[in-house]
């Protein structure tokens, strides 16, 4: 009877060990491992991860992959959620001049800062790595919501140099800009999608300015602003159409077994996260 009991609980337990909170696809859908996805990102000169700013799986995974390229090749980082016009307090804090109390008076972080985005930040602190604040300052992408791209031109030559160099080539017909339209059903009208291109734009640029010599710049941000190689990518490929490129999309589904059919051709990697895991907030 024991024997039986036993047959009968091996295929449990080898199912119990081998679960996961996540699992990795290529583009065209295929299973694969996070040992491929670092042979590839270490090779690469950028790396768009696009990640759910509330997701616990992937905050950890972005600092391993930090963690795990950096022993083999020089790296930089960089995020969507710290603004340019921060940068020299990001430095300050990155070079022990101000504290984290400092820091949080001193810029505009975002609510989840703490628990999701800090831990990526003292990493590079500690090894003495760049973190670059490569997001426009929220107030111009509200801005252009309201009045549009010509509004930009009306800034100080101070306030410009926080963003993309204007003016910026727009493409209303790229498929994440006009699905943004569409999916509001007109509502924010033509300026809602030239609002997250002033974004895609700024980000695009201060990737490039700050491209390290040799080495991977390891960018983190929205998966709205990579998925379909569009967004940042898109803005990155335009100014250098020889740069070597990969992207990370973020999903999350019920069976990490296949990809749903919606999330094939993501990006280069798609990450699939148990849809049960732990929301950051």
């Amino acid at each position: 009877m024991r024997s039986v009991i036993f047959v009968l609980l091996v295929p449990i337990l080898i199912f119990a060990q081998e679960k996961s909170p996540y699992a990795l696809f290529t583009k065209s859908g295929n299973k694969t491992n996070y040992a491929k996805l670092l042979r590839v990102a270490s090779q690469s000169e950028v790396i768009l991860f696009g990640e759910y700013h509330d997701n616990s799986v992937v905050h950890w995974l972005e600092l391993e992959l930090a963690k795990d390229i950096s022993r083999t090749t020089s790296i930089t980082l960089g995020a969507e959620m710290l603004e340019a016009d921060n940068q020299s307090q990001v430095n300050a804090y990155l070079a022990e001049k101000i504290t984290q109390k400092q820091l949080d008076s001193l810029a505009r972080l975002w609510p989840n800062y703490k628990t999701d985005y800090k831990p990526l930040v003292d990493w590079a602190k500690e090894k003495s790595l760049p973190f670059i604040a490569t997001n426009v300052p929220r107030k111009y992408a509200s801005l252009v919501y309201k009045k549009g791209f010509d509004a930009l031109l009306e800034l100080p030559d101070q306030e410009k140099a926080w963003m993309s160099p204007l003016p910026i080539f727009y493409d209303a017909n790229l498929p994440g800009y006009a699905n943004m339209l569409a999916e509001m059903g007109g509502h924010g009208g033509e300026n809602l999608p030239k609002a997250q291109a002033i974004k895609d734009a700024t980000m695009a640029y201060f990737i490039e300015k700050n491209l390290p010599k040799k080495g991977v710049f390891l960018h983190y941000n929205g998966t709205y602003h990579s998925d379909n190689f569009e967004g940042i990518g898109f803005y990155l490929k335009r100014a250098l159409p020889e740069l070597k490129i990969i992207t990370i999309s973020t999903v999350t589904q019920a069976d990490l077994n296949a990809l749903d059919p919606e999330n094939v051709s993501k990006a280069d990697f798609i990450l699939v996260i148990d849809e049960d895991v732990t929301k950051t907030y």
